[in-house]
């Protein structure tokens, strides 16, 4: 565990973790809130909510001042407030941001976050602290890093003594347990679900490219990866790893929602490594492993299927271009895991 915050700026860095790894705590992979010792003010769902926080002046609800989060009335009795979350997919967990955006008078002086991985609910033993108690600021971006080496299933968000947190979001990797699943059961190597991620790209203006590998078809445009528009020669990239190697033997692009800024052609390149490129040599060297999908047209707003593809066995990375810029809402890459 760590107590530094992290040191960049807040809601930049927050960002920056969103594009870089999966928010564990999003309901898209079936994370939900279990308990609260109280939410009087508002309710504990809100905090697993994946919008940013808003505030509405002036609006009121039966019990006060209506919150975008999760907030208990002030504490007249020894002890604390928590809430329980359980993760919808275990995880590896690398920082968490316990955002009291809003919150000024009545957000908690100090905050502790503790984790546990059972099946069931996690007994008072089972807990282990992995952000300890600390100082949080009101209305702010509180960042802390975690260096935990275990997948946690679930969560305890201490607060002390009580107050409002407007969202809990948990940055990480979905730890999959591929040794139960068949040799023979193909599924999406790339799904956040299956241990998918993005580990390069090269331009994420609009939206991050791990939105490619969320579950279901994109909600709306900015549920997706789009870059900005491109005015220089070239054209725009992203490097993904597979949750874990494996032969892929049919690819799915949904340009859903992208109209007028769809790329207009992708191709798809795709190699089996040992270890991650350095972040230095990724670009180029990701450009010469062999193509697993050539140049292809797509459509606006369509669903586009590529049962054939170079056979290149088993890979464990791959790299999507597109041409020369634009938006794609979600990419499938389905196929078996390699032994």
């Amino acid at each position: 565990m760590s107590e530094a915050f992290l040191t960049a700026e807040p809601l930049a860095e927050a960002d920056a973790l969103l594009k870089r790894f999966v928010d564990l705590a999003h309901p898209r992979l079936g994370t939900k809130m279990t308990f609260a010792t109280d939410d009087f003010f508002a309710d504990k769902n809100r905090l697993i909510n994946p919008a940013p926080a808003i505030f509405i002046p002036g609006k009121y609800d039966d019990h006060g001042k209506w919150m975008d989060g999760w907030e208990s009335r002030r504490k007249r009795t020894p002890g604390h407030d928590w809430a329980v979350v359980r993760l919808g997919q275990r995880g590896m967990i690398h920082a968490v941001d316990i955002d009291t955006s809003f919150f000024t008078g009545n957000f908690p002086p100090e905050a502790e976050l503790l984790a546990a991985d059972t099946d069931a609910e996690p007994g008072e033993t089972d807990w282990r602290v992995i952000v300890p108690r600390t100082a949080l600021k009101g209305d702010s971006h509180n960042l802390f890093e975690v260096s935990e080496g275990a997948p946690f299933r679930w969560l305890r968000l201490n607060i002390f003594p009580d107050g409002g947190i407007a969202r809990l979001r948990v940055f990480g990797l979905v730890a999959k347990d591929w040794n139960a699943v068949p040799a023979d059961e193909t599924l999406d190597l790339v799904a956040l679900e299956n241990g998918g991620t993005a580990i390069a790209w090269n331009d994420a203006h609009y939206g991050a490219p791990a939105n490619m590998l969320a579950p279901g078809r994109g909600a709306d445009m900015g549920d997706g990866w789009e870059t900005a528009r491109r005015r220089r020669p070239g054209n725009d990239w992203c490097v993904l790893k597979l949750g874990h190697p494996g032969t892929i033997e049919r690819v799915r692009i949904d340009t859903a929602h992208f109209k007028g800024n769809y790329p207009d052609r992708f191709s798809l390149r795709a190699v089996r490594l040992d270890a991650d490129p350095s972040p230095e040599t990724i670009e180029e060297a990701s450009a010469a492993w062999p193509l697993l999908v050539p140049q292809t047209r797509l459509s606006a707003d369509a669903i586009l299927d590529i049962p054939e593809l170079f056979p290149l066995g088993p890979v464990s990375h791959v790299r999507l271009d597109i041409f020369p810029d634009g938006g794609v809402s979600r990419l499938r890459l389905f196929g078996q895991k390699a032994g």
